[in-house]
């Protein structure tokens, strides 16, 4: 569902604009089997789905906040902090496993929901609000951890980052999905979801309209917070090991394909609009690009160049047909 605009043209454009992403994924795959050397291998193939699964949780944590019209920039940060507490618990305390990964959930959460409960209650940006606490989260994680890596883990968590289906397909990718799945069956079908993208939409009319849109907030940013937890935890079982630095400098890496697949995916930067099908293409798709970008050895600034010229491109885009629709939608 999407707010502020006839319900009856949404199912049409979210079709279409997943048949696009599906075109373009197509194409980028042919091309690059035929010109970068190796992009089509079984191991490939392996890590560029375990490298989606990451970005479809990305996406998503951004995705939520975006359809209520605000912005998380501290998805990375969170990510990390989250993934190295769950580290921690299974070296130092020596949890197990699976009661480690919910806490990092919950602390992910945690972190989530003092953004959100900030940006409520002292009615400052969320661009501001988590500007702020992506240093603080990361400065935090650095001098309690003292830096240092979490490696000492319990072979049933090692065991998660080796596990292949077929000789090319990682679960971390199907659990990603499987996530968005319950998502977008949540912004469809029930109360909460159509109060998130009503508060999105028009905070004012949904507030009379008797929805507690600070309330909704709070829960996309909490929500956010679990999401990226969720990815730290992921790459953490791909690398074998919790580093602080694995999102790089306070998390910035996660920023740029976290923003990506939401904004190709269609939605909406002012909010009201979030569509989950077309924002986990778009991380398929911008997973696939940047494998095969760095597989041409293109050079890793230059991947980061076209990727930042491709996020520029989709605002105008959609900020061009929304005004030569008149839908008075502004991304």
């Amino acid at each position: 569902m999407a707010v502020g605009r006839s319900s009856r043209s949404q199912p049409n454009e979210e079709a279409s604009t997943a048949l696009g992403l599906l075109l373009l994924i197509v194409i980028a795959f042919a091309v690059f089997s035929w010109t970068a050397t190796g992009f089509a291998s079984p191991y490939n193939l392996y890590t560029l789905t375990r490298t989606a699964g990451l970005n479809v949780l990305l996406g998503l944590a951004m995705m939520v906040v975006i359809a209520t019209g605000g912005l998380d920039l501290s998805v990375g940060a969170t990510g990390v902090a989250s993934a190295m507490f769950a580290g921690y618990l299974m070296q130092d305390f020596r949890f197990q496993m699976v009661i480690a990964i919910v806490a990092a959930l919950c602390f992910g959460g945690a972190l989530g929901f003092c953004n959100g409960f900030v940006v409520v209650f002292a009615r400052v940006h969320s661009f501001i609000v988590t500007l702020a606490s992506m240093s603080i989260i990361f400065g935090a994680m650095i001098v309690l951890t003292k830096a240092e890596s979490v490696r000492d883990l319990p072979a049933s968590f090692l065991a998660l980052g080796k596990i292949r289906w077929f000789g090319y397909l990682s679960p971390m990718l199907i659990v990603s999905v499987a996530i968005g799945a319950l998502i977008a069956i949540m912004l469809r079908w029930t109360d909460l979801g159509r109060e998130i993208l009503a508060s999105g939409a028009s905070s004012r009319a949904a507030t009379l309209s008797g929805v507690r849109v600070g309330s909704r907030i709070i829960t996309v940013h909490a929500l956010s917070g679990m999401l990226a937890a969720a990815a730290g935890v992921m790459l953490s079982i791909r690398n074998g090991a919790m580093v602080p630095s694995m999102a790089g400098n306070l998390g910035q890496e996660w920023l740029l394909p976290a923003f990506l697949a939401p904004v190709l995916g269609g939605t909406l930067l002012s909010g009201g609009r979030a569509w989950v099908l077309t924002t986990v293409l778009a991380a398929l798709l911008v997973t696939e690009l940047t494998s095969g970008m760095l597989l041409m050895a293109i050079g890793e600034f230059w991947v980061q160049f076209a990727l930042g010229s491709v996020l520029l491109l989709a605002v105008l885009l959609e900020k061009g047909r929304s005004t030569l629709m008149g839908t008075g939608e502004g991304i």
